[in-house]
């Protein structure tokens, strides 16, 4: 009988119980704990006081909303996490400081942008970064225009471990607003194609690339920005995978629109095939709590990497 079978049928001592589940948790390598999270508008813009109806302008995110998102972060308690909808290294440095005074602390940072002159990417994180490659200048042509990468690509390389290089790659396509400008679906896959460009340059590069591609990509599954990202599954050494999360209850939404009461499921981790072993896929999920709205419209994604593969049990 195995150590785990004893401690699942409970034929010991509590004493002797608790002891061996100590023993076996030891024995379990390090989870890194990852996390997604498009914060909604940490920075300064106008903004609808909701109980006058009147505009507040250039008003920063409001404390409650703050405080809520840091509450949620801290229940989670990231190694790396990496956000959307960040403003300036100012904020970044709020969202940071915030989080050290509840008992994260996350030192190493990388802010990225494209033409978006408003909304940033942000990663921050426990481990060192040890590589930065952000893409910043991004354009595409679409008809006779040539448009900006609205909020490129954050890409660092994290070092877990001396001989484990993580690379983190957060984007935050092209919102589903519609503009004047040019179609939102179009810019949106123009993006992704972008992306995909980028992720097979890292491939280039290194072939065993461990790569974490994470984000808002404002893409229901069966749209075309998805599949551009993934590739083709024939190529499986470059092939990007979806994580499919789920929260508490089994549902995949992870962003909820109020004014239609609409829940759809926007936010994606993508992951290498050399990635795969390292990934704790019981133990990764969508942060799930009653009042998620009083911090963002998004809900959290949660990652679970070990350094070691993890072993498949019998």
């Amino acid at each position: 009988m195995t150590l785990t079978s004893i401690l699942t049928r409970r034929v010991i001592g509590p004493a002797v119980f608790f002891a061996c589940a100590a023993l076996l948790a030891a024995a379990e390598p390090e989870r890194i704990t990852f996390c997604s999270y498009n914060l909604k508008n940490w920075l300064t813009m106008d903004r609808l006081d909701t109980k006058t109806f009147q505009t507040l302008p250039s008003a920063p995110k409001p404390d409650d909303e703050k405080g809520r998102v840091v509450k949620i972060l801290t229940a989670i308690k990231p190694d790396i996490l990496g956000v959307c909808e960040i403003g300036t290294s100012d904020d970044l440095a709020d969202l940071q400081k915030r989080l050290k005074a509840a008992g994260i602390n996350l030192p190493h940072t990388e802010l990225a942008h494209g033409g978006d002159p408003t909304r940033r990417l942000a990663l921050l994180s426990r481990l060192p970064i040890k590589a930065r490659n952000s893409q910043t200048g991004l354009k595409y042509q679409l008809g006779a225009q040539m448009l900006p990468f609205q909020r490129g690509i954050l890409d660092v390389t994290i070092a877990i471990t001396p001989t484990f290089d993580l690379h983190c790659v957060g984007v935050h396509l092209k919102s589903m607003r519609e503009i004047e400008e040019a179609d939102q679906a179009q810019m949106r896959r123009n993006e992704a194609r972008l992306l995909r460009k980028h992720l097979d340059s890292i491939f280039t590069k290194e072939s065993g690339a461990r790569i974490l591609a994470y984000g808002d990509f404002n893409e229901h599954r069966n749209e075309s920005a998805i599949p551009e990202i993934m590739g083709s599954p024939r190529t499986s050494d470059t092939a990007m995978q979806d994580i499919w999360l789920k929260d508490r209850n089994g549902e995949v939404w992870t962003h909820f629109w109020d004014a239609a009461d609409s829940y759809s499921r926007l936010d994606y981790c993508f992951f290498s095939r050399v990635l795969r072993p390292h990934l704790d896929f019981n133990r990764c999920f969508i942060y799930s709590a009653r009042d998620f709205d009083k911090a963002s419209d998004h809900r959290p994604l949660v990652i679970k990497i070990s350094p070691e593969p993890i072993l498949k049990k019998e």
